[in-house]
């Protein structure tokens, strides 16, 4: 429906402009040709007069017309010398227009019924000679009518050729946006890694196409990282879970009570992954987000035996739970695997702020830098959510994460600097 729709609107839009435009060409055209045929009648008036005033001439004092014997000529010419009909037979109907023109003593036109008359002066010395001529405006009409009709049904199967064209193109295509439609509609059932693969775009179709194929990436990327969030959720509340029930059956078997300090600490174990992951959940990026970073480092550490080397003026552009969120993971898995020390340190670099966390424990191995954000990946007696948590918190809020491989627990984190206030 909406596809037709659509069709619709883009055919009535076309008939709709080739419409005006015919009109105004039908009207300008009409208008030119009502030009062309006055000027044409004017020019006949005009030449008839002309002949008739050659043939103007005295004899005894007498006004006369020397060579006209034609009687057609004295149905549409007539000749008055002072104010007295010389020459030709003026029709009753136009008897007193024709006298005034005869009576007036410069060239003039004007119109009576389907006729032009045209009055012009002739010099003969003592005497006011004036020449009328009338012209038949009838063939002129005609031919302006039929100019018109032609001009009309010429326009009319112009708007029709136009909305016919306007629609075998755009439904040619639509229907390749339907086809697209469809088929990513069977791919969303059956097979879900399609992709159009439409190669180059050569037209506006094929940047949809590509569109579409980016489009899909990124869902199918949002998908998998939520199968991943998934499994790093029951990764890491299966453990404590686990540790839970192995209390209570070792209880119930002794008949002893269960230990208060294993149970308490357990679940404060559950209570932080949950945080976390939630925290990671609502992460997002806030374009006029800023925080003070000391004032997130402070708050990441809390009480925690943890030393801070942060400028002053170290200002980030996210929001202030999106930094505590991203620091405070790493700082819990620096004091599990430290031997002694934790600290943190940041520096200005360009347009980012880089902070460092690192801790004196045995570090990165190399060969696992790169997987360290994976879940279930750990070094020492961790369950290996922290790091993967701060990889989906930093992938939300636009932040770069990564694990350097020194000799020591190293992870740099590089912030948005953000802009000064103006």
């Amino acid at each position: 429906m909406a596809v037709t729709g659509f069709r619709e609107r883009v055919v009535a839009l076309t008939v709709l402009i080739a419409t005006a435009v015919v009109a105004v060409l039908v009207v300008v055209s009409h208008v030119l040709l009502s030009g062309v045929t006055e000027a044409d009648a004017r020019d006949l008036a005009h030449t008839r007069a002309e002949a008739l005033a050659a043939d103007v001439a005295t004899e005894r004092g007498r006004v006369v017309l020397t060579e006209n014997g034609s009687e057609a000529l004295d149905e549409v010419a007539w000749v008055y010398a002072d104010g007295r009909l010389v020459d030709g037979n003026v029709p009753p109907s136009m008897v007193a227009r024709v006298e005034e023109l005869a009576d007036s003593r410069r060239s003039q036109t004007t119109t009576v019924g389907d006729y032009l008359l045209y009055a012009q002066p002739v010099p003969v010395e003592g005497h006011h000679v004036m020449v009328i001529v009338r012209v038949d405006l009838t063939p002129y009409e005609t031919s302006e009518r039929h100019n018109l009709t032609l001009s009309l049904v010429l326009g009319g199967l112009t708007v029709l050729l136009a909305g016919g064209v306007a629609h075998l193109v755009v439904h040619r295509a639509l229907r390749v946006v339907h086809e697209m439609a469809a088929l990513a509609d069977d791919w969303g059932h059956h097979e879900p890694g399609r992709r159009f693969g439409l190669g180059v775009p050569r037209d506006e179709f094929g940047e949809l196409g590509q569109t579409l194929d980016r489009l899909l990436e990124r869902v199918e990327t949002a998908l998998a990282d939520e199968r991943r969030l998934t499994d790093e959720i029951a990764h890491e509340l299966r453990t404590p879970l686990t540790v839970l029930r192995g209390e209570a059956q070792l209880a119930q078997l002794s008949g002893e009570p269960v230990a208060p300090q294993a149970v308490l600490s357990e679940v404060d174990r559950l209570e932080t992954a949950i945080t976390t992951i939630l925290r990671a959940a609502r992460a997002r990026t806030d374009d006029g987000a800023r925080c003070d970073l000391r004032s997130a480092v402070r708050q990441a550490t809390g009480d925690q035996a943890v030393e801070t080397a942060i400028p002053g003026k170290a200002e980030v552009a996210v929001a202030p739970e999106v930094a505590v969120s991203l620091l405070s993971p790493l700082l819990e898995n620096g004091l599990r695997h430290a031997r002694s020390r934790v600290w943190i340190t940041a520096r200005r670099q360009g347009e980012t702020i880089v902070v460092d966390v690192l801790d004196d424990g045995p570090g990165f191995d190399p060969a696992d830098v790169d997987r360290v954000f994976e879940a279930g990946v750990t070094r020492g007696d961790g369950h290996g959510l922290g790091l993967p948590v701060v990889r989906r918190i930093a992938a939300s809020a636009g932040v770069e994460v990564r694990a350097i491989a020194d000799g020591r627990g190293h992870v740099e984190v590089t912030l948005p600097a953000a802009r000064a206030l103006t």
